[in-house]
């Protein structure tokens, strides 16, 4: 699949309290955010015991989310559902200078129907990794203008960082490059 790139964030020295990216376009069919982050937060009791939040327009209702979470320990995969959008997040806790990654594909996000997503995240800690697949729909039918990305608490720190691509779909069902 290929894809443009919208804009890129790089977290600076100093860390971020967000990432943003607005007046998202509307000339694409599809959105794909790709991330590598890392939080500030160090009173964690466990490995990717944290997780950053994901807004549409700012907006924190109308959001539901279903997962299937991987936990290094040997115990089973697991689901849940949540009222907003969560991600899996390295932190402090974790092995010194490893960050989370994921991506997050949003198809038809500039439609007038409900917004879906669907998102897979890996946290890394010293060889030991935990998973999250994920699916949610944010029950809209505004356009999505801007996505920002929010820590469980502290900072985004220094490089983390997020890439925005725009996706269109020919005629016969192919993806182009706009």
């Amino acid at each position: 699949m290929k894809k443009k790139l919208i804009e890129r964030v790089t977290v600076g020295s100093g860390g971020a309290a967000s990432i943003t990216f607005s007046d998202i376009p509307a000339t694409y069919t599809d959105l794909y955010l790709l991330v590598s982050i890392r939080e500030s937060r160090t009173d964690v009791g466990s490995a990717g015991g944290v997780s950053w939040t994901l807004r549409f327009n700012g907006v924190t209702t109308n959001q539901s989310q279903r997962d299937l979470r991987y936990n290094p320990s040997g115990s089973t995969p697991s689901t849940s559902a949540d009222s907003l959008f969560y991600m899996l997040s390295c932190t402090g806790y974790d092995t010194a200078n490893t960050f989370s990654s994921g991506g997050i594909t949003i198809p038809n996000y500039a439609g007038s129907t409900n917004k879906s997503f669907s998102a897979e995240n890996l946290g890394e800690n010293n060889g030991n990794s935990g998973g999250r697949m994920s699916g949610g729909l944010w029950s809209s039918t505004d356009a999505i203008t801007s996505i920002s990305l929010h820590p469980s608490t502290g900072t985004f720190v220094e490089f983390s960082s997020a890439s925005l691509y725009g996706i269109v779909r020919g005629s016969d069902g192919t993806t182009t490059v706009s």
